[in-house]
């Protein structure tokens, strides 16, 4: 296979699991735990956000908060960025490098149809992974590349949840509010 040639479609899971916003932290972890996973994509009735087990950790264990009163959607990371099915793995790759992330889901249609990992990645080839932690030790996130990116969440606007968000002078917009900012 050559990697060169390989899309995220060809290397994402598909079905990845999901929660909603209303969750306890509790039943994420259970249900990545039994399906030996690292990370949940949180739904309301689009992606807005994700949660990892560095997030539980972080944020709820070391904290000494109890995983069963604190709901998926006062932790997750929000919103999240997305990738195309049809991009190229090296671009995922770079994505992940500059931007310093270690998953993306990926958006078609405004449907989740997968995501893809850093370790993904690593079992179509191992170099491409090296070289995606070696970015991200030797340059932060790359914040001009960063916000050039595809987010899924909330408009900033008009709080319409999108999966086609997009940087616009430091605010995520969805595609009609960047419109009307042409016509103001």
């Amino acid at each position: 296979m050559n990697k060169g040639n390989v899309i995220v479609r060809e290397a994402m899971k598909v079905k990845p699991v999901t929660v909603s916003p209303n969750t306890s932290v509790q039943d994420a972890a259970v249900l990545m735990t039994q399906h030996k996973i690292g990370n949940c994509i949180v739904v309301d009735k689009k992606p807005i956000g994700i949660i990892t087990e560095s997030d539980i950790i972080r944020k709820v264990v070391s904290v000494g908060k109890q995983a069963k009163d604190v709901m998926v959607s006062m932790i997750m990371t929000s919103p999240i960025m997305v990738i195309d099915p049809y991009v190229n793995i090296d671009e995922a790759m770079r994505i992940m490098g500059k931007c310093n992330i270690k998953r993306l889901p990926v958006i078609e249609n405004d449907r989740l149809l997968g995501i893809i990992t850093i370790k993904d990645i690593a079992r179509l080839s191992p170099l491409l992974r090296e070289i995606s932690e070696e970015w991200a030790v030797i340059h932060p996130r790359d914040e001009s590349y960063y916000k050039q990116q595809v987010f899924s969440g909330k408009c900033e606007d008009c709080n319409t949840l999108s999966t086609n968000l997009h940087n616009v002078e430091g605010r995520l917009l969805c595609e009609d509010c960047i419109d009307a900012l042409k016509y103001e």
